[in-house]
């Protein structure tokens, strides 16, 4: 068999929803600086599996992970530095705040949105949260997809970008 000259190997793409997302160049314009961050998503989450899961899920559809925080400060810390486009934001933390304490730093400081999920949804964590305008709900135990599904429809949203 005579070896095929490199002209003749067909080219792979990837889908377009697992491209790989570059950061904006100096002098590229706030366009581009805007079109990158849409991709930067931050997991607050204290179940390393789930954590885990979420972020094997989300970086195989394209988005860029700023880092997994277990808790509501490591989360304010991480989004001050890393200026998530929003964060995947469970209820139950470690340590003495919850989600809807870390979602309420997020948006009052930073103006970051959250995607809820989590097993503890009742109408009151709803009503403590509704002032930091979720963007979604996920009750656990959900699917990876439906929590791709959720960040790619609060992401289209143009109010984020």
């Amino acid at each position: 068999m005579l070896p095929l000259s490199p002209a003749h190997h067909p080219q792979f793409t990837l889908p377009s929803d697992r491209l790989p997302v570059q950061k904006a160049k100096a002098g590229e314009g706030e366009a581009a600086v805007q079109a990158d961050k849409v991709a930067w998503i931050l997991i607050v989450e204290d179940d390393y599996l789930i954590a885990m899961q979420a972020e094997s899920a989300l970086t195989d559809a394209g988005f860029s992970i700023v880092g997994v925080a277990t808790t509501a400060d490591e989360a304010l810390a991480l989004a001050r530095t890393q200026t998530p486009v929003l964060a995947v934001m469970d209820i139950r933390l470690a340590g003495k705040r919850d989600g809807v304490d870390a979602a309420g730093d997020l948006f009052r400081e930073l103006g970051v949105r959250c995607v809820f999920a989590t097993a503890h949804d009742d109408q009151h964590v709803r009503a403590r949260a509704e002032p930091f305008a979720p963007l979604a709900w996920l009750t656990k135990p959900y699917s990876m997809a439906s929590l791709v599904l959720a960040v790619r429809e609060a992401i289209s949203r143009r109010d984020l970008i």
